[in-house]
């Protein structure tokens, strides 16, 4: 009973700090267009992330259908076919490679930490909901637009690892799928997201770079990419 007490109060924490994102969706023929970032602020607290580092350890067995430890890379196990369908960009994503990890970054706050610093990162490049998608059929063949610029491709999903290779003429992205309470989370390693966003936008400047790497430095085992909600 003590233990569902903290962490019902832990997970009211993390909403509340989460805060909501912009969800919206336009018509998929518009996705060329230009708007706004879906996602929303939140004020976070240094206290907090002591309090959630201490006690999550603690809790990091329960049985949980969505809150922290689905921010873990591997913990919610997940087949292929619940990739398939059309996933329209929400918010920032972020995930963490290990429980310790999450644990040590101080949880929801570091979350709420990388999806803020990558919010404005985001609408400076002019990603948002309107031009920002992933299609993933049963064949094993994927669409995106990532601000409006079309990448295709065949991908592999291994459910063990939770590890998504998208495949394209060109390159291959690695990236790995959690879920979270309204849909996916499409995170990958920081040098690979800088590669994905230099490839559909015009890059430049080093304050873009910067922020993206400081947040690997600052957050170990930290995974960063795209939140991605159902499209209806």
């Amino acid at each position: 009973m003590f233990r569902k007490t903290i962490y019902t109060t832990i997970l009211a924490m993390s909403i509340a700090l989460t805060g909501c994102g912009n969800q919206g969706l336009g018509m998929l023929g518009n996705v060329m267009g230009n708007g706004t970032t879906g996602t929303g602020t939140s004020t976070s607290g240094t206290g907090l992330g002591g309090v959630l580092g201490s006690v999550l350890g603690g809790v990091v067995n329960a049985n949980t259908a969505g809150g922290l430890l689905d921010m873990v890379i591997g913990h919610i196990k997940l087949d292929q076919s619940a990739l398939v369908g059309t996933w329209v960009y929400s918010e920032p994503g972020c995930a963490f490679t290990s429980e310790n990890l999450l644990a040590k970054a101080g949880g929801s706050v570091a979350a709420t930490q990388v999806k803020q610093k990558l919010a404005s990162v985001y609408s400076s490049l002019g990603i948002s909901s309107n031009n920002t998608y992933f299609v993933f059929d049963q064949s094993g063949r994927f669409e995106a637009k990532v601000k409006g610029i079309p990448l295709s491709g065949t991908y592999t999903f291994d459910s063990g690892s939770s590890k998504l290779n998208l495949k394209t003429a060109l390159f291959t992205i690695p990236a790995y799928v959690t879920r979270t309470t309204n849909g996916l989370s499409i995170t990958m390693e920081s040098k690979k997201l800088l590669n994905v966003l230099q490839t559909v936008t015009a890059l430049t400047g080093n304050s873009t770079l910067k922020t993206v790497g400081d947040l690997s430095k600052s957050f170990n085992g930290v995974r960063m990419g795209f939140d991605v909600v159902r499209y209806q």
